[in-house]
């Protein structure tokens, strides 16, 4: 089973019918993970999918094989995706990766200017996130929207939270953020312009060097030729 089996979207209306399974393998799945997510309702997630706030990923014979969902917070300044769940029958293909990175594109297409983050204890969650861009951070620097933290009350760890004052718990934050990675990426350009001028710079030196090198061997060559028929001269006169 290949990657390319699958095709991977922006959910659509047509695809509610898969809500009720996708929100069961969630809670199974974070129940055999022993962290445990907040549980979301089926009908939250069909709503999701008839806003065009989800991905969702479909074998091509028809199967649901994978789901993430879009969510925003302070007024579309912060986006998370959100529920990423991959059906167990269809894992160790890269389906997960591939969700994700269709989610992110997602985001930046419908709030280009918002920070996306996200919560997580899954290392391979992680690790695509850092493939992304997204950058570990303190929860301080996530979204302080009283609707995202209540979002945490149905997950078996939520005491902790509570008990550290929300600033963490057993999940990782981590942050892309567009400011960021604008300023990096103008910088990136800036040094390789530096780059490219200096290089320029160290090409005209060699080039005129090399002139001057030619001059100069020129020279030497006449120099040579004219003073070896004065000697020449000057013999046959003896």
């Amino acid at each position: 089973m290949t990657i390319s089996e699958f095709l991977i979207i922006p959910a659509k209306p047509e695809h509610v019918t898969y809500a009720e399974q996708i929100c069961n393998e969630m809670f199974e799945s974070a129940k055999a993970r022993g962290t445990g997510i907040a549980r979301r309702k089926p009908e939250y997630v069909a709503n999701k999918m008839i806003e065009g706030k989800a991905v969702i990923a479909l074998h091509k014979d028809g199967r649901w094989a994978g789901f993430v969902y879009i969510e925003t917070w302070g007024h579309g300044d912060y986006v998370a995706n959100s529920g990423l769940i991959v059906n167990p029958e269809f894992r160790k293909v890269g389906l997960a990766k591939a969700i994700k990175k269709r989610v992110f594109e997602l985001s930046r297409e419908k709030y280009p200017h918002a920070k996306i983050f996200g919560l997580t204890t899954g290392l391979a969650v992680m690790k695509i996130n850092s493939e992304l861009g997204y950058e570990p951070v303190t929860y301080s620097e996530l979204t302080q929207d009283e609707e995202f933290w209540k979002g945490c009350q149905s997950c078996v760890n939520y005491d902790i939270l509570l008990s550290k004052d929300r600033k963490n718990c057993m999940c990782t934050a981590m942050l892309w953020d567009p400011v960021d990675k604008e300023r990096e990426l103008k910088e990136k350009i800036q040094r390789k312009a530096e780059a490219k001028e200096r290089l320029e710079r160290i090409t005209q030196k060699q080039s005129l060097l090399k002139r001057i090198e030619a001059k100069l061997w020129k020279s030497a060559k006449k120099f040579v030729a004219v003073n070896f028929h004065k000697s020449k001269k000057v013999v046959k006169e003896f």
